[in-house]
């Protein structure tokens, strides 16, 4: 299969071909026919499996097609992405696959100017790149109108339901013209997901690469019980076996990722972070520096690093983890993109094991033990609260809970051989 099959215009696929783009990914091979022919699409895919040209080249191709120019202030195609990065990097792909053409492209996101952002949507854009503060900004300034808009993506569309974009969501889609298409993109699918696509999908295809909440086979996953205070010289030592390949490493906090960070360059790590408290002009430059090689360890927050596609990230850490499971799989699912293996390390205290055991259920599949002994569950014992430090393990020794205990039986049971990949689905 490749892209003139699938309908496009040869001077679209051309473009493709400059930039070395000849074979379609799977979820592109699915989604593309269905969208040209004006279906709803509902795509499940994880980042890095090519769902910016899977929504982006049909649009592009009618478009170019009707080769009509934007009025004054107003939208063709409109694309929701819930963090600045990933509306940067959607931005960026689109501007190169309209290189040539008579399309506008323009990105709106908070922290950078919002008077360049009205000057630039003053005479009017095919497709504009947003988030949605930023958008419901420019609308109650009515620098834009969406009433000619006849194309609407919501791009990892359930991280703008975690992050709370129900809201303005609701506000911006009555807007929208009322005959247009809409597509909806999320790696997983939770029940408010089902709901977010029966309200504003009609009569949608649903295509899908993995099956939702489930990580990519090519990812070898395993986990390491480990006292919180042991944590970082276990980093330490398992970063240091691959000091020449780039790894993300993901914890819970602001604080504790810039505290890690420092520690690895300390350690002579070449490493940097993102998070909420860097500028995004500090987060661009620690992300380009990255994909670059200049930066080889990058620590993260989860809304830092949501849908950033680096396809040379080698191994992805858990330092923490996450609170809802299925950020696990959007975590992990950094790392074997385009075709590439990849690894993925959990690095588990004792009052991690609620989370462990909601992301093992979530993925329906335990995940291999690289060292250390499931921890026994304390009585009364819940999910450490969002962003908390949680309990220490005592003296800084490595992982093994007590011999014995009911947790520890069914967590050896649970956790397989270390070759064992990840398959499964998520729950609902």
């Amino acid at each position: 299969m490749d892209f003139d099959m699938l309908g496009l215009a040869p001077r679209l696929i051309n473009v493709l071909k400059e930039q070395g783009i000849t074979d379609p990914t799977p979820i592109q091979t699915q989604a593309i026919p269905h969208a040209m022919n004006g279906r709803d699409v509902m795509g499940l895919a994880q980042t890095g499996t090519g769902k910016t040209a899977a929504f982006g080249l049909p649009m592009i191709h009618a478009l170019m097609k009707a080769g009509v120019k934007p009025n004054p202030k107003t939208v063709r195609g409109l694309i929701l992405a819930p963090t600045r990065e990933l509306a940067k990097q959607i931005s960026d792909n689109l501007t190169a696959y309209t290189k040539g053409s008579h399309l506008k492209v323009a990105l709106v996101v908070g922290g950078a100017g919002i008077v360049a952002q009205t000057k630039r949507l003053a005479g009017g854009v095919d497709l504009l790149v947003a988030t949605p503060g930023r958008l419901i900004d420019l609308l109650d300034r009515r620098a834009v109108r969406l009433d000619e808009t006849i194309y609407l993506v919501l791009d990892e569309a359930d991280q703008m339901l975690d992050m709370g974009f129900i809201h303005a969501l609701r506000r911006i889609a009555p807007l929208l013209a009322k005959e247009r298409q809409t597509m909806m993109f999320s790696a997983t699918m939770p029940k408010l997901m089902s709901e977010l696509a029966d309200t504003y999908l009609k009569d949608a295809v649903r295509v899908q690469v993995n099956p939702p909440g489930q990580a990519v086979k090519r990812i070898n996953q395993s986990v390491h019980f480990v006292a919180q205070a042991a944590k970082t010289d276990l980093l330490v030592e398992l970063l240091d076996k691959h000091r020449d390949e780039l790894a993300l490493v993901f914890g819970r906090t602001k604080h504790g990722c810039e505290k890690l960070y420092k520690v690895l360059e300390k350690k002579g790590f070449a490493a940097a972070s993102i998070h909420g408290n860097k500028s995004q002009g500090q987060r661009e430059r620690a992300i380009t520096a990255f994909k670059a090689g200049k930066v080889r360890v990058l620590v993260a927050t989860d809304v830092a690093a949501r849908g950033i596609d680096i396809p040379g990230v080698r191994h992805v850490y858990n330092y923490d983890l996450p609170n809802v499971a299925e950020n696990y799989v959007h975590r992990i699912g950094r790392t074997a993109r385009a075709g590439a293996d990849g690894a993925a390390v959990a690095l588990v205290a004792p009052d991690e094991m609620i989370e462990l055991q909601d992301i093992e259920k979530a993925m329906k599949e335990s995940i291999p033990v690289a060292s250390g002994r499931p921890w026994e569950i304390a009585p009364g014992q819940k999910k450490r609260p969002n962003g908390g430090g949680g309990r220490r393990g005592g003296g800084g020794h490595r992982g093994g809970g007590k011999p014995g205990g009911a947790s520890a039986k069914s967590g050896a049971k649970r956790h397989g051989g270390a070759g064992k990949r990840a398959r499964g689905r998520s729950a609902a």
